[in-house]
């Protein structure tokens, strides 16, 4: 069953993204090809029950278990040697990306205190958009009563295009709530 936000894509977003831009094909329209959720999770190397509170939060937060990432090399300023977890990641594609979206511009983002909007200038040269979000307790899932350590987490919307225009005009369309000038 499909996203309302991807039935909005297809039924709103895309027609008006190819009148406004001129794009002769549905297929140069562009679209959300991922959404990557990124933790570090390198304070957790002295307590190994947190780092699976950490994966289980990350799991209920985005609906998928979380891979965890290992450090390929041993810097001894930190305490890290190789092959120790370093980091948490999830790759949502699909419904799952666009509920995930739905989520995090309509419930999350308003959430945040003192929050005026998102910065427009977190596109990269790709046109791929990255936030970050300082505490995860922010997401409705999370119990705050069980939160023994709050996390911060980085979050990039992977879209198909390498305009950075065409891609905030994407997501600007999507719900994505950028400040105002």
């Amino acid at each position: 069953m499909k996203s309302q936000l991807r039935k909005d894509y297809i039924s709103k977003v895309r027609p008006q993204l190819r009148e406004e831009f001129g794009l002769t094909s549905v297929m140069a329209v562009p679209g959300i090809t991922k959404v990557v959720v990124n933790s570090g999770v390198g304070f957790t190397l002295k307590n190994k029950d947190l780092l699976a509170k950490v994966k289980k939060d990350i799991a209920a937060i985005t609906g998928q278990q979380p891979a965890t990432r290992k450090a390929r090399i041993s810097v001894a300023g930190f305490d890290i040697r190789a092959g120790m977890p370093v980091g948490i990641q999830v790759t949502l594609r699909g419904d799952a990306a666009y509920n995930f979206l739905a989520k995090l511009f309509n419930i999350v983002l308003p959430r945040l205190r003192d929050f005026r909007g998102i910065k427009k200038n977190g596109f990269d040269q790709n046109g791929n958009y990255t936030l970050g979000i300082g505490e995860h307790t922010v997401f409705p899932e999370i119990d705050l009563s069980k939160v023994e350590k709050p996390f911060g987490m980085e979050i990039t919307i992977v879209t198909s295009t390498n305009d950075k225009k065409l891609a905030m005009k994407l997501l600007d369309l999507l719900g994505a709530p950028f400040e105002k000038e």
